[in-house]
């Protein structure tokens, strides 16, 4: 089955060993961006320079035009082997990022039931609001990510997240 990992960045060794994705987004602030792990093909490596805040405008705040290339690189993976996407903890850049690219791949009206399995599966999660709302703009989904994140609650207050699969195929329920 498909599936999208979220990691924190100290997992990504492990996780590329393991898994063999195909495809890896890394979500940190510039002082901190990795190069493209040795023998990773780099056109199959997004690296988006954003901190993890949520007040626009800031220096390398997440912006309309880190969501816009995070939906066209997820429509580039044929999903037939895992993608990989990380932050500093996997916490809420990750898990933003990945709730964005399940959004797209599983089309509208799968908000809530995406946000549920994420929670279930990482009871870690706090999306980064502000890429939500970006990705829910840039969707067209009027409000529904949104909602469906703030469903979610805060997560378990951790200082590390674990990596944690996320199917495409989500059971219906």
């Amino acid at each position: 089955m498909p599936f999208i990992l979220i990691t924190p960045l100290s997992a990504v060794p492990d996780a590329i060993e393991a898994h063999a994705p195909s495809h890896m987004v890394t979500l940190l602030s510039s002082a901190y961006m990795i190069d493209t792990p040795a023998g990773f093909p780099p056109e199959k490596h997004l690296r988006l320079a954003v901190h993890d805040i949520v007040d626009e405008g800031l220096a390398e705040s997440p912006a309309r035009r880190h969501v816009e290339q995070l939906i066209e690189f997820g429509r580039g993976w044929d999903a037939t082997t895992p993608m990989l996407v990380h932050c500093w903890a996997g916490i809420s850049r990750s898990t933003a990022a990945t709730f964005t690219l399940l959004c797209d791949k599983l089309g509208p009206g799968s908000e809530m039931e995406i946000a549920r399995a994420l929670r279930e599966r990482a009871p870690h999660a706090d999306p980064n609001r502000l890429l939500v709302r970006l990705a829910d703009e840039a969707l067209g989904r009027g409000g529904a990510m949104v909602r469906a994140v703030q469903s979610m609650g805060s997560g378990v207050l951790v200082a590390e997240g674990v990596p944690v699969e996320m199917p495409l195929v989500l059971e219906r329920g």
